[in-house]
């Protein structure tokens, strides 16, 4: 048997999700996005996930109160004991047939073992060309946050700061 490799979660936007502008809270968004991408990685794995990273949260249209929220986390790629889930979230009007791509952004979770150590993942192996491309985009992720990480080490010794 296959493992999943994608997962949906769909539910309404309620009124105590609203910020101050009267949309849908950012905050809650990324909560709905991390709990869609846990669920994805625990059903890849079929073990307990920790988020480690997430990158490049792109907020492109605001939700609204009472909108039907679609979150849909797919698999893009497999370390060794981590993977990478991309994360698209849609929204609609439940009376209206039209959704529109509110939000996106890619998770990376590692696969931790009970003593919370972390463990091998299921290997994710690309099968079609958006496979490979998905996964070159998030290899690519990866290589390009070590990067800006190491840029802002050394920036920060350089200046002799602490992030405290």
């Amino acid at each position: 048997m296959q493992r999943p490799r994608k997962v949906t979660l769909r539910f309404l936007a309620a009124p105590t999700d609203v910020n101050f502008g009267g949309k849908v809270h950012g905050g809650a968004v990324m909560k709905w996005i991390d709990q869609a991408g846990y669920t994805c990685a625990a059903g890849w794995t079929g073990r307990y996930c920790v988020t480690v990273y997430v990158g490049g949260i792109h907020f492109v249209h605001p939700i609204h109160v009472g909108d039907l929220v679609e979150v849909r986390a797919l698999v893009i790629g497999s370390g060794r004991s981590s993977l990478h889930v991309a994360v698209d979230v849609y929204a609609r009007n439940p009376r209206e047939m039209e959704g529109r791509r509110t939000g996106h952004c890619v998770i990376v979770f590692v696969c931790l073992d009970e003593a919370g150590r972390p463990e091998p993942v299921p290997k994710w192996i690309p099968v079609t060309e958006v496979d490979r491309a998905l996964e070159a985009y998030a290899f690519e992720l990866a290589h390009t946050r070590r990067d800006m990480d190491a840029r802002l080490e050394r920036q920060l010794e350089q200046l002799d700061v602490r992030l405290e």
